[in-house]
């Protein structure tokens, strides 16, 4: 399942890099990608197990930048 997320407060690129590549470490994610000029997050995971890897994810984004959080639609 690919889902794509609005981030918001997402200070620079390094930030997106440093998030993009935590995010790749977690279990049940197959792809990922954090696009810092369009604020953007591409999520692809496991459908069974997509919530509990998304609160993971969330966990990983404010980790890396404290003020950064997902707009989810």
């Amino acid at each position: 399942m690919q889902k794509s997320y609005k981030l918001e407060n997402l200070c620079c690129a390094h930030c997106a890099a440093n998030m993009e590549h935590a995010i790749k470490k977690i279990s049940g994610v197959q792809s990922a990608t954090v696009a810092f000029m369009t604020q953007k997050l591409i999520l692809e995971a496991e459908e069974a197990d997509f919530p509990a890897i998304l609160e993971e994810v969330k966990k990983a984004i404010r980790k890396v930048e404290p003020d950064c959080h997902i707009i989810e639609p």
